[in-house]
């Protein structure tokens, strides 16, 4: 397998590998909120959230879902398919927490009515500012049809993790989804783990992902451990 790194990013490296239609993930300890302005190390990171992002990926495409995951040769790596990345931040919310509380200066924990889902675009040097359906079109960031293809995904993945969560005492509050071209289809891309998911326990409210370290809530490497034990009944 060759080691040529292509990227690096805040939470994950991406090489080439021999096979010029898959990439090798590498996920990283580091973390970081705020668009970069917090940094810091979770111990394990990197290995609780490629074995929780590789269970839901499997969970998700007994469901339907196609996705970019192909296998995970390692704790830390995971090998993918090479998606033509489209540069939007999908935001699927079923609880308001974080920005959007907020923005609409509602209490945190205040469940909506129905899902709520956001488009940003997906820029380190802007911080990722929220778009709508008429920028990502005029910008030609993606086609009509394609926006419709990631609304269709993204509520029914909801469905499904929102669902399959109450089975395991968590409430899913908001989660992040980025999507990709493969040979003519739209896929699901990216991680899902507590880096871009809120995980919150259904019956105290405990906070399970990345705002234990965003906060300061302390206690973070536990919550990653809980998540990821939680859902394959593994012992970090």
């Amino acid at each position: 397998m060759s080691k040529e790194k292509l990227y690096e990013g805040k939470a994950k490296i991406i090489y080439a590998t021999e096979n010029p239609e898959e990439l090798l993930v590498y996920y990283k300890d580091d973390a970081t909120a705020g668009n970069g302005a917090k940094k810091g190390t979770i111990m394990g990171k990197g290995i609780f959230n490629n074995k929780i992002s590789a269970f839901f990926f499997n969970m998700l495409a007994k469901n339907g879902i196609e996705h970019h995951y192909v296998n995970m040769p390692s704790d830390r790596e995971m090998i993918v398919k090479k998606l033509d990345m489209i540069p939007l931040e999908v935001v699927l919310r079923n609880v308001a927490a974080g920005s959007l509380a907020k923005r609409l200066g509602v209490e945190e924990g205040t469940k909506l009515s129905s899902p709520v889902l956001e488009y940003y675009y997906k820029s380190d040097e802007l911080g990722d500012p929220m778009i709508n359906q008429f920028h990502i079109r005029a910008m030609k960031w993606a086609t009509d049809e394609e926006l419709m293809q990631i609304e269709k995904m993204g509520f029914k993945i909801n469905s499904i993790m929102t669902e399959y969560l109450k089975t395991k005492n968590i409430d899913l509050i908001d989660f992040k989804l980025e999507f990709g071209r493969f040979k003519g289809n739209v896929l699901l891309g990216d991680e899902i783990s507590p880096d871009n998911c809120r995980f919150w326990d259904s019956t105290t409210h405990e906070k399970l992902d990345k705002d234990r370290f965003r906060r300061d809530l302390g206690h973070v490497e536990d919550a990653y451990k809980e998540i990821l034990h939680r859902l394959t009944g593994e012992q970090a």
